[in-house]
C-alpha cells in the first residue's frame, strides 16, 4: 500500500476528531504501516516547534508521535493563532505571514491556500503508506464551504473517504449524523463513507437499533462505537483540560511520595497558549493542578504558574483588573514560588515595549524580575537545549518578545530572583530530572514535605496514552472496514441524502 488515506471529520468541534486520528495512527503503525497525520488548517493557541524550526499545532505533533514519525510543517501547513474574537495570526508552512481578520481570511486568503494544502498532503502520501487527515469544526458549515480547505474541500480535491465522528455523550448524535450528511452537496456526499460514535456509555446492544435505522436512512454504516474512557485526553487545541492528570489519577491513584501534596495554581490568562506545559506537573504523584481566575485562589497555592499567552499586555491588564497582579507581587515579597513561562515570563519583568502584538507602546510589567522585553516583528522559533538546577533540559520557543535580562540568577534563557522563575522555554518541565529538581525547590521554598517521585517518566506516560488510543480503535472499531477505506478509497454507490447543500 502506498498513498492510502482517510479524512476524520466531526459533527462538531471537540467531537473527538483529534483522538480518533491519533488512535488510527497508533493502530496502523503497530501493524507495520508507515503512516503520517495531516490537518490542512488548524486554529489553536497550543503549538509546537518542529526540528526544522516550523510552528505547527500541538495536536498534530502529538499525532505524529502516535504515528512514530518526526513532525513536520507538511502535517499542518496552515495554523491560525487567534489574537482576538475577530482576527488571527496566519502561520503558513510553519512561519507567520501576518494578522488577518476572519472575514478577510475566509473571504479571500483561505481559498487561495488550497493548492498549498493539497500539495503538502500529496507529498506526504508520496512518502507514506497512509495519511490520516483530521478535519476542523464540522464539514456541514455551509456558510464556509466555498473556501473550505480542511474538510470536504481537501477531501474532494484528494478524493479521500470521510468518516464523521459524533460525541454521543453530548446527546443528539443520530440527528447530528443525519443532518451533517443531508447538508452536504451531492459531490461531497459521495465521499462520506460512514460514522464513528464516540464516548458511548452503557450496553452497545441498546444502540444497535439506532445504528441500523441510521444506515437505512443514509446508506452508510457505522465504523465503530468507541466507549467513554476517562483519562484519554491528549494535547488540547483550545480546551482547558489537563490532559495527563486524569490518566495518573486513574492508574492506581498514586499517593504523594512525601507527607504533603503540592498545590499548583495556573492563572487562566486571556489568549492562554501552550497551557499543556503544566501537564508534566500534573503527571507527578501528589501534585494537584488547577486553573484559577481569582486572587483568593492563589492563597493556598504552593506554586503559581503564569503561562504563555498570545496577548502579553492584555494578560497583564487582566491580572491587574482581577487583583491577581497584586497577589503575585505579595507572593514574591513573601518568598513564595512563582513561575512565568513565555508571555507569563515577559509580564513578570520591569517593562514591555510592544508595537507588534498589542501596539500598546511601553507598558510597565509587574517588576518581579530584572527583565525588559521588546517585541520584534520576526517570531523566534527554536528548539533549545540546556541545563538548569544541575539537570539536562530540552524545550521549544515561540515568541515575538525579546528579553533583555539585566540581573538575577540564570535560569534557562531567563532568570530567577528568590522564588520567582521566568523563562521563554515551553516544554521544559517534560524533562524528568529537571522537573523533579524544580518541584523540590518549590517544595523547599513553600515549606512543604513534598517529595518528587523518583521514577515518573513523562515520555512513558505519553506513550501509554497513545497506546490506549490505539487499543481503543483496535477493540471498538471495525478495523477490517477501516483497512478497506484507507487502502481502497471511497466506496462506490453511496446514496444521496436530500436535501443537500443549498445552492
Amino acid at each position: 500500500m502506498r498513498g492510502g488515506g482517510l479524512l476524520v471529520a466531526g459533527t462538531t468541534s471537540d467531537a473527538g476528531k483529534s483522538v480518533v486520528t491519533a488512535g488510527i495512527c497508533r493502530w496502523l503503525v503497530r501493524q507495520g504501516v508507515k503512516v503520517a497525520p495531516f490537518k490542512g488548517q488548524n486554529m489553536s493557541l497550543n503549538s509546537f516547534v518542529t526540528r526544522e524550526g516550523a510552528e505547527i499545532g500541538r495536536a498534530q505533533a502529538m499525532q505524529a508521535q502516535a504515528a512514530r514519525v518526526e513532525p513536520t510543517a507538511l502535517m499542518n501547513p496552515v495554523l491560525l493563532k487567534p489574537g482576538s474574537d475577530r482576527s488571527s495570526q496566519v502561520v503558513l508552512m510553519g512561519k507567520p505571514v501576518g494578522e488577518m481578520s476572519a472575514r478577510g481570511y475566509h473571504g479571500a486568503r483561505q481559498g487561495a491556500l488550497l493548492d498549498t494544502v493539497v500539495g503538502c498532503l500529496e507529498e506526504l502520501r508520496g512518502s507514506h503508506d497512509a495519511v490520516i487527515c483530521e478535519g476542523a469544526g464540522s464539514p456541514a458549515e455551509i456558510n464556509l464551504r466555498r473556501t473550505d480547505i480542511v474538510n470536504m474541500g481537501i477531501a474532494r480535491a484528494a478524493r479521500l473517504p470521510v468518516l464523521v465522528v459524533g460525541d454521543i455523550d453530548r446527546g443528539g448524535v443520530f440527528a447530528s449524523f443525519f443532518g451533517t450528511t443531508a447538508l452536504l452537496a451531492p459531490e461531497d456526499q459521495e465521499l462520506l463513507a460512514g460514522y464513528v460514535v464516540n464516548k458511548f456509555r452503557g450496553d452497545v446492544s441498546l444502540l444497535e437499533p439506532g445504528l441500523d435505522m441510521l444506515k437505512s436512512l443514509t446508506g452508510r454504516p457505522t465504523y465503530g462505537v468507541l466507549p467513554y474512557q476517562h483519562g484519554l485526553g491528549i494535547d488540547e487545541e483550545d480546551g482547558l483540560r489537563v490532559s495527563l492528570r486524569g490518566a495518573v489519577r486513574e492508574s492506581v491513584v498514586a499517593p504523594p511520595v512525601g507527607a504533603d501534596v503540592l498545590r499548583v495554581a495556573v492563572c487562566a490568562v486571556p489568549l492562554m497558549s501552550n497551557f499543556t506545559d503544566v501537564d508534566a506537573l500534573a503527571a507527578e504523584p501528589g501534585v494537584v493542578v488547577r486553573f484559577v481566575d481569582r486572587a483568593e485562589e492563589l492563597a493556598d497555592a504552593d506554586l503559581v504558574v503564569v503561562p504563555g499567552t498570545r496577548g502579553t499586555v492584555k494578560a497583564l491588564e487582566w491580572l491587574r483588573e482581577r487583583g491577581l497582579a497584586d497577589a503575585l507581587v505579595r507572593r514574591a515579597a513573601e518568598g513564595r514560588p512563582v513561575l512565568g513561562i513565555c508571555g507569563g515570563f515577559q509580564l513578570l519583568g520591569e517593562r514591555i515595549e510592544d508595537e507588534v502584538e498589542s501596539r500598546a507602546g511601553v507598558v510597565d510589567g509587574l517588576g518581579l524580575l530584572p527583565v525588559r522585553v521588546r517585541f520584534a516583528r520576526e517570531k523566534t522559533l527554536a528548539r533549545p537545549v540546556g541545563e538548569a538546577l544541575g539537570e539536562h533540559v530540552e524545550g521549544y520557543e515561540i515568541h515575538h518578545g525579546v528579553a533583555d535580562v539585566l540581573g538575577g540568577d540564570p535560569f534557562l534563557d531567563g532568570c530567577r530572583v528568590g522564588a520567582v522563575w521566568g523563562t521563554h522555554w515551553h516544554g521544559s518541565l517534560e524533562s524528568d530530572g529537571f522537573r523533579r529538581a524544580f518541584l523540590q525547590a518549590v517544595s523547599d521554598a513553600a515549606g512543604r514535605r513534598f517529595v518528587p517521585a523518583p521514577d515518573t517518566s513523562f515520555a512513558a506516560l505519553r506513550e501509554e496514552q497513545l497506546d490506549r488510543l490505539g487499543d481503543l480503535i483496535e477493540r471498538a472499531a471495525d478495523t477490517d472496514a477501516l483497512w478497506r477505506l484507507i487502502e481502497g478509497g471511497v466506496p462506490k454507490g453511496l446514496p444521496f441524502v436530500p436535501p443537500g447543500a443549498p445552492s
